[in-house]
């Protein structure tokens, strides 16, 4: 049975797709306290027909769930040129390379059992990012590779790439100061919007997604042994 849409979405409506009640229901209330409209689904089937017909701004999306999993969720919806934020949920850490590898375009997770308070501010760092003004942002040049901050558009040789919002938003960092080296801590705190050692892995794994779309330009993202990485010609 589909769930009613809750709250006033004055900050736009959240998808959450969670077969565990309880964790639903509190995630929910987080969200509405945030002036976040929700819309809780119980199965992965439910999720995806939910995810089409409303068009959240952002889904938070269990892995584990009856008919589809949360993965098969957000590869259809990639599939389908939907590129709406996404959180997953996952029980364990070890899940992380498959989740956000693969180019499934997951854009961010957190491990059970959380703080729904985190969840929300990953939600709201997502939406920030996503909704940055690029009144002063420049088209950035690096060899092969442009990236347009205004169009929140990327092209290598002239052709465009598909990139999640977070990747985007890792590239158009890195670009924002060639050479500079970042370390790890610094990108995730950056473009996630929080730092915390246990996360460093999300963002070895992103850069993994980038250099995989960027190609023949792949070299243009460079690591720096025991530091992190840097955009360098």
């Amino acid at each position: 049975m589909m769930n009613t849409v809750t709250g006033p979405p004055s900050k736009g409506l959240v998808l959450v797709v969670e077969d565990e009640r309880p964790i639903a229901d509190l995630v929910r209330l987080y969200l509405r306290r945030e002036g976040f409209g929700v819309q809780v689904e119980h199965d992965g089937t439910a999720g995806l027909a939910a995810a089409r017909r409303l068009r959240p701004v952002a889904c938070v999306l269990d892995i584990a769930l009856p008919g589809l999993d949360g993965t098969e969720i957000c590869r259809r919806l990639r599939a389908g040129g939907d590129w709406t934020p996404i959180v997953f949920l996952t029980a364990r850490d070890d899940e992380v390379d498959r989740i956000l590898g693969l180019e499934l375009g997951g854009d961010d997770y957190v491990t059970k059992p959380f703080s729904p308070r985190e969840l929300v501010t990953r939600v709201k760092a997502l939406l920030r990012r996503a909704a940055v003004s690029a009144e002063t942002d420049q088209v950035r040049v690096l060899g092969p590779l442009t990236l347009d901050p205004g169009r929140r558009a990327v092209a290598v040789d002239g052709q465009p790439l598909t990139l999640t919002a977070t990747e985007f938003d890792l590239l158009a960092h890195l670009l924002g100061r060639p050479g500079r080296v970042f370390t790890r801590e610094e990108l995730l705190a950056a473009v996630w919007g929080y730092a915390s050692a246990a996360g460093t892995r999300t963002v070895d794994v992103h850069v993994a997604q980038v250099r995989g779309k960027l190609g023949a330009a792949a070299h243009l993202i460079r690591t720096v042994r025991g530091v992190g990485y840097t955009a360098d010609a």
